[in-house]
């Protein structure tokens, strides 16, 4: 089979079929780690690790400014900062493939719409289910929801863990990476940016 979208007919769970191409590429890099990947406990680790990247990466199947398509205009005279914070999220580098694990803040001064706060995070996820690195994660965030609610200002902060750092190379346990991207009034005038940096705890 050479698609991931239908059940597996050999799979009585309904799981999605894996191509016999995936599941080699998996193989060759247990035989080059110094497995054998015929040994009982791998047997079905080809596929499961194929399902498992699906599943990671399933932020390309998704368009994240879809997510702020619906608005509120009925906001009360509200024009303050909107701010959702401490928001988990996982990511994968594009240089190791390896785990990103941080939290996001994301806030934006509204104009005269909203959206849901629990979209502010499906658009994180959405480009966060990706291949990465922390900066453009930042950056993507920050201008889609620029784009789509264009609001006064915009301000992102993720905070993250980087286990090609930590876990290999220099072996650096504990260490977090903070990347930023403001825009509008919090870029142009400092009070704004200092305002919102410290409801988000920076």
């Amino acid at each position: 089979m050479s698609s991931l979208d239908g059940p597996d007919e050999d799979d009585p769970r309904g799981k999605p079929p894996v191509p016999e191409d995936v599941q080699e590429a998996v193989r060759t890099l247990i035989r080059w780690a110094g497995d054998d990947p015929e040994r009982e406990g791998l047997l079905d680790t080809p596929k499961r690790v194929a399902r498992a990247w699906k599943e990671y990466c399933q932020g390309y199947t998704e368009d994240p400014a879809s997510h702020l398509s619906r608005m509120f205009e009925e906001v009360g005279g509200y024009d303050e900062i909107v701010l959702l914070k401490d928001i988990p999220f996982q990511s994968h580098c594009e240089h190791h493939m390896a785990p990103i694990i941080g939290k996001a803040a994301i806030a934006y001064l509204p104009t005269d719409r909203v959206v849901g706060i629990s979209k502010l995070a499906r658009v994180l996820h959405a480009y966060a289910r990706r291949l990465q690195i922390q900066e453009r994660l930042t950056a993507e965030v920050a201008q889609c929801i620029w784009d789509e609610l264009q609001p006064k200002g915009v301000a992102v902060v993720i905070e993250a863990s980087h286990a090609c750092m930590t876990a290999r190379g220099v072996r650096t346990p504990g260490v977090n990476m903070v990347t930023s991207r403001v825009m509008g009034i919090f870029r142009r005038d400092d009070k704004s940016r200092q305002e919102v940096l410290k409801l988000m705890g920076y």
